[in-house]
């Protein structure tokens, strides 16, 4: 710090001799001393500010602690805050919080990234009546003073606000809602990892306890911050369509659906401007962070109103399959609603979202605190590559403007093939339309336990200026590791295949399962009338969720395609011709192949008799004996373990079945009595065994019979 002539001259120290200065006017201060060789005045001793503080003294002007002399271009801006910030009051002063009764609290703290707790003592003013309320807390104004204050000046003090329970809750309820704050806090960190264009934060929230008031109650504590509050979404599928209506809120709940591998996604972001306070976290087993965890469903809420933006665009986030009744209905509503959105000044510069390895999947608070020591959005990891890979990192000038950026070439010429890294950010650019996006290569890590890499580039832009080229393959690898797993069901398909992934296992069909649902109970119809439930888009999402594998969606399109009885989309019906019926016929297969008994059964029957086969298949024996034996082996579940098996036809059925068709022979199946006697036999004894005893002996003539057939054939 600067110091006075007198005070380098002289071995005593006093406060009178300090000079402070603003930290963005120390190097001008040290300039002007280089070129005048003359003593720096301090604007402000130690002596005087404490006097401030204490109220001895008044506070000079701002132009007088900061001459215009000292204000540059460079610290201008700087200045203009620094101005806001002094000529701003208090706004809690009317309230004269400093006048209520000290209280001295516990105030508990939560670290999600070790997941522990920790306790420290804070004195706090709090009034006792609540100023605000919302539909479950209300709020109560508070002060509480800074531990690194040593003075008990309540005028400075902090303004915060407690939040309580307007019901009796569970204590453990206020802790939970802090680890849901602070984890989801975690996710904006790393959404400004990848640099967008505007961050955001969470509101740290923390327990405090009164303990020293009959059955310490309980509180949530925030900062109070100034401002007006908006809703951008909900938990629910609400999206704000007022004037305020933002990119930045949705693009960030899209942004950790995909980062986590369609573990979670945070909704429900309010506060003011880009602070946020509280969220709702949707995990995929809706275990954990309170009652308004809707799991899948909620997910499923979300998307529906859910339209890309800009920035969804620029962090590589895919967009969420919709019919084009869906996708007109959200454009019809978005273009009646202005808009205060974001433009992106250069998209270029946002980092592209990656999905967790298998492994991270486990614990994505782990990821989430390893990711803290990188971002997506430099070249920090280029230091591991091998000297002969290393891109050869040069100036160039952006082609709209004189600043410099610094760009990095994939191949190590000079060529003007690069990926821009660094660009003055104040320069806002007035046309998104004329910004391209580089293709969009996705691959898999070689050290993934997948083994595989596809490349999708759906979405992006076909072309690319030369300057803003994308990295090779080995430099994606190694900057970004892992593909997004996407929300599109088709980059989510290619996932499965080369997984051999069939049934099971895949959130993004769930929530197109639950969004099929939803229309079916008339959620999304006007005015709540069923009469005007869009079937169509119903029927979109059921498929979609057929085609990802989910067990109930896949059999129930089986079934609406053969016009079969069906427990899902009751009322949803489609013409009867034969596309149809060969496409419930696939679906039938892959409901059977997914090990559920009926399917089987009606592949089998299918077979056999040649009736609802469709066109693309023929009548086949072989086939029916194949189903009806693995029918007869299927006696637990499916390999979802979703849908017990029934015993609708039991076992001496199957065998008895399987027996006619080797007793008769033809249709790609060689006839053989004497396996029909055995079946026979055995389907005697299995009937006997249920107490059929009319039908044991019956199945025991017909095994007599086909022994017979063998000796006359010997003979």
């Amino acid at each position: 710090m600067p110091r006075t002539e007198s005070e380098s001259t002289t071995s005593g120290f006093e406060d009178d001799d300090v000079a402070l200065y603003p930290i963005w006017g120390v190097n001008s201060v040290e300039e002007d001393n280089s070129k005048e060789s003359s003593t720096a005045k301090g604007y402000m001793t130690l002596r005087e500010r404490r006097q401030i503080k204490l109220g001895l003294r008044k506070i000079l002007p701002l132009n007088v602690l900061i001459p215009n002399s000292k204000i540059t271009d460079k610290n201008r801006k700087w200045y203009e805050v620094l101005k806001k910030v002094w000529h701003h009051k208090d706004p809690w002063q009317v309230f004269h919080l400093d006048t209520l009764e000290e209280k001295l609290a516990m105030r508990h703290r939560y670290d999600p990234i070790k997941q522990r707790w920790c306790q420290d003592e804070i004195r706090i003013k709090m009034e006792d009546q609540p100023f605000n309320r919302g539909a479950m807390r209300q709020c109560f104004r508070l002060k509480k003073l800074s531990k690194f204050c040593h003075s008990d000046n309540w005028l400075h003090a902090g303004n915060y606000v407690a939040k309580k329970y307007m019901e009796s809750v569970d204590r453990s309820v206020y802790f939970e809602d802090v680890k849901l704050q602070m984890d989801a806090k975690l996710w904006g960190e790393e959404y400004n990892r990848h640099n967008p264009p505007k961050k955001i934060d969470i509101f740290q929230m923390y327990v405090i306890e009164l303990i020293h008031e009959p059955g310490s109650p309980l509180y949530h504590l925030e900062h109070f911050i100034e401002g007006e509050y908006i809703k951008y979404n909900s938990n629910s599928g609400f999206v704000e369509d007022s004037k305020q209506c933002r990119h930045t809120p949705q693009a960030f709940s899209h942004f950790t659906f995909e980062r986590s591998g369609h573990e979670i996604i945070v909704v429900d972001i309010q506060g003011v401007g880009d602070l946020y306070t509280d969220p709702q976290i949707h995990t995929e087993d809706g275990i954990r962070y309170g009652d308004g965890n809707l799991g899948t469903k909620g997910m499923a809420l979300f998307f529906q109103s859910h339209e890309c933006n800009e920035i969804c665009h620029a962090l590589g986030l895919e967009g969420f399959d919709l019919s084009e009744t869906e996708r007109q209905a959200i454009i019809e509503h978005h273009a009646s609603t202005p808009s205060s959105a974001t433009e992106i000044r250069d998209i270029n510069l946002v980092g592209h979202v990656v999905s967790p390895t298998l492994e991270e999947r486990t614990d994505l608070k782990r990821m989430l605190s390893n990711s803290r020591q990188r971002t997506l959005s430099s070249l920090s990891d280029l230091g591991s590559l091998p000297e002969d890979e290393m891109p050869k990192i040069e100036k160039q000038k952006c082609p709209d403007s004189s600043a410099p950026i610094l760009a990095i070439s994939p191949n190590g010429n000079n060529s003007d093939e690069g990926i821009l890294i660094d660009k003055h950010l104040d320069e806002d650019s007035s046309d998104i339309s004329s910004i391209h996006q580089p293709p969009r290569s996705r691959f898999l890590s070689t050290s993934s336990s997948d083994g595989y890499a596809y490349d999708t580039s759906e979405g992006c832009a076909s072309s690319t200026p030369s300057n803003a080229a994308s990295l090779t393959k080995l430099y994606e690898q190694r900057l970004f590791g892992l593909p997004t797993r996407s929300s599109r069901v088709q980059s989510e398909h290619v996932l499965r295949s080369k997984s051999c992934l069939h049934t099971g296992d895949s959130i993004l069909g769930q929530i197109h399962h639950d969004l099929a649902k939803y229309h079916e109970i008339g959620r999304f119809a006007c005015d709540g009338d069923e009469s005007k439930i869009d079937w169509q888009s119903a029927l979109f999402h059921e498929e979609h969720a057929a085609e990802l594998g989910v067990p109930e969606a896949i059999i129930t399109m089986a079934k609406i395609y053969l016009m079969l009885p069906h427990d899902v989309l009751v009322n949803c019906t489609v013409p009867a011709n034969e596309e149809n019926t060969n496409k419930g016929v696939e679906f039938m297969l892959q409901a059977a192949e997914a090990n559920d008994r009926a399917s089987m059964l009606y592949m089998a029957k299918a077979f056999e008799t040649g009736y609802g086969l469709g066109t693309k298949r023929e009548k086949s024996y072989k086939s029916a004996v194949h189903w009806y034996q693995t029918a007869l082996l299927t006696t637990d579940h499916d390999d979802h373990g979703e849908f017990d098996a029934t015993m609708s036809d039991p076992n001496y059925i199957l065998l008895a079945a399987q027996a006619k068709l080797y007793l008769s022979g033809g249709f790609g199946l060689e006839k053989d009595p004497n396996k029909a006697g055995e079946l026979y036999s055995e389907a005697a004894d299995e009937a006997m065994a249920a107490m059929k005893g009319q039908l044991a002996t019956k199945f025991y003539m017909k095994a007599d019979e086909a022994w017979a057939q063998l000796d006359e054939g010997q003979e």
